[in-house]
């Protein structure tokens, strides 16, 4: 008992040394909306949101202390990080809405991401004749203590006023959700209350990007360390991670809840999969097409497979992953051996779902091919879709799948005399373990150079009858 104190005890004095909490950390905006909030349309949403951001003017922006007011605080109106630099403040909702739609698509962001995530996407579909619609789902876009309190409930409650919503601008017209990583997990979460409660405006199709379908269980182990720093009075055991906050639509800082709020959403949706395949409604899920990079350091890549896709009737789903670079003979420094995944999925012939391989044509090109293995046949077609691996880079990962390399913020790109930050291409050289950001994070990529090939599936996937495999 006295190890066991005394461990507890340097493990709370070595997470209590984290970095001076500040206003943005601790800021407490009461106008964000609840499961529990008294509004019913997404309009009300929207005029609540307003509020949420004037609160947030007057609580964090006109609260931050002089020496915070740095030139890449995302908090400081003068900085380089600040989000209404730009053209529109992505970390806020946005809806384009065109008078005769042909689909209604609804855009749901990641945890601790905004709306940017996939605006540019929304931007495509919109353009192809979609009503759209980018959530700013509760607890973000705002401060890092927005992620303190929220619940996968009050998430799960905004998404349903959202798809509501585009139910009565689109009419007859389908209505289709993106879900990037714990955005992901929320689309199917609507999917599987739409079997259960039929009276919900039905979901035909979903597209989802590196989706939150597992996270590892260290988030329950966390939940103690919240609740050990609520006793003892020490507000910064319920952190994860407290960083600077350079990023203009994503929090760098990280809460125990957000993680546990993730773990619970995973389990929600494993047993509402478990009630429906015993019933046999599973053929009730719309049709899936599904982007995952075979290495992904935040969710799990192969629980796509094992407690989604395995788990559902032939409905024509895919998933789409995205192989390292082989060019790069880096198989042997990696961790674990991707191979082991990519082989069990193309040898198991019993697969009720599409499985299409974006990777080199061979060991020695960049180029790139994607090798497709429809449900019950044994051939794999190959399709060129002129794209290759640029230099440098040995894997894609979680962050980088949905953005172009032409993103301003998080592309390849380094463009002069910019009045805003640009963190495609981060890497400050020095000595190691002296910054407050670590090198794994500004090394780690953050855009897609295949991009083309995901955003022409999503199109067709979309807007076609039946999903077409290698287009």
């Amino acid at each position: 008992m006295g190890g066991f104190i005394t461990l507890v005890a340097v493990a709370v004095i070595y997470l209590n040394s984290q970095s001076d909490l500040k206003v943005w950390h601790t800021a407490e905006l009461d106008a964000e909306f609840t499961e529990s909030t008294p509004i019913t349309t997404f309009t009300e949403y929207l005029a609540l949101e307003d509020r949420l951001f004037v609160q947030l003017k007057e609580q964090v922006y006109n609260q931050v202390e002089p020496e915070d007011q740095m030139i890449i605080n995302r908090f400081h109106s003068s900085s380089l990080s600040d989000p209404t630099l730009w053209p529109r403040n992505w970390n806020r909702s946005f809806e384009f809405s065109t008078d005769k739609a042909t689909v209604g698509v609804l855009l749901l962001h990641g945890m601790s991401d905004s709306p940017y995530s996939l605006h540019t996407l929304g931007q495509r579909l919109h353009a192809e004749g979609a009503h759209v619609v980018g959530l700013r789902i509760p607890g973000h876009g705002t401060s890092p203590s927005g992620l303190l309190d929220v619940r996968w409930q009050d998430m799960a409650a905004a998404v349903k006023l959202a798809v509501q919503h585009l139910y009565e601008q689109v009419g007859d017209q389908p209505i289709y959700i993106v879900g990037y990583s714990n955005g992901g997990a929320l689309a199917l979460n609507y999917a599987l209350s739409v079997i259960e409660d039929p009276t919900l405006p039905p979901v035909k199709k979903l597209v989802l990007i590196s989706p939150q379908i597992a996270v590892t269980k260290l988030a329950v182990l966390a939940i103690w360390q919240e609740r050990l720093g609520h006793v003892l009075g020490l507000e910064k055991l319920r952190w994860n991670g407290v960083l600077p906050e350079y990023d203009p639509f994503k929090y760098n800082s990280f809460t125990i809840n957000a993680g546990n709020q993730a773990y619970r959403l995973t389990l929600e949706n494993q047993s509402r999969i478990n009630t429906l395949a015993s019933s046999e409604k599973l053929e009730q899920m719309p049709q899936i097409l599904a982007f995952q990079s075979v290495l992904d350091s935040t969710v799990s890549s192969p629980a796509v497979i094992h407690k989604l896709l395995e788990r559902l009737p032939n409905r024509n789903h895919e998933l789409v992953l995205f192989d390292i670079n082989r060019r790069t003979n880096m198989e042997y420094m990696l961790k674990s051996d991707p191979n082991t995944l990519i082989t069990a999925i193309s040898n198991n012939a019993s697969n009720q779902f599409i499985f299409s391989l974006v990777t080199n044509e061979n060991e020695n090109s960049p180029s790139v091919v994607v090798r497709t293995k429809k449900t019950g046949q044994t051939d794999i077609s190959q399709t060129d879709i002129n794209l290759s691996w640029p230099s440098g880079l040995f894997s894609l990962g979680h962050l980088a799948l949905s953005f172009p390399e032409q993103d301003p913020l998080y592309g390849k790109g380094q463009y002069k005399d910019n009045p805003r930050v640009q963190l495609g291409h981060l890497a400050f050289r020095g000595e190691r373990g002296m910054l407050t950001i670590s090198a794994s994070a500004m090394l780690r990529i953050r855009w897609n150079p295949f991009y083309p090939y995901l955003e022409q599936r999503i199109i067709s996937h979309l807007f076609t009858d039946e999903a077409v495999a290698t287009n």
